[in-house]
């Protein structure tokens, strides 16, 4: 599950850590015309489901970007 919408990932660890290797693999090359650089964040989270590694640095750039959004938010606050 991510966020309100529902995935479905492969059964399999290897199958996941395949699909997710080839997400950030395609995502790689984004600048060709049917793959994205979007593929990138989601092969991400595919991997972090089983990896600690890819896990830790997926929770730590949440909690970055969350805290940047915070202090975004704080300051046009202030300016108005």
């Amino acid at each position: 599950m991510l966020g309100r919408v529902e995935l479905p990932f492969p059964r399999s660890r290897t199958g996941r850590i395949a699909v997710g290797s080839l997400l950030i693999l395609g995502g790689v090359l984004g600048f060709l015309p049917v793959l994205g650089f979007w593929m990138v964040p989601l092969g991400v989270i595919v991997l972090s489901h089983d990896l600690h590694g890819v896990r830790r640095f997926r929770r730590c750039v949440a909690l970055k970007w969350g805290r940047w959004r915070q202090r975004r938010r704080e300051r046009a606050d202030q300016a108005k």
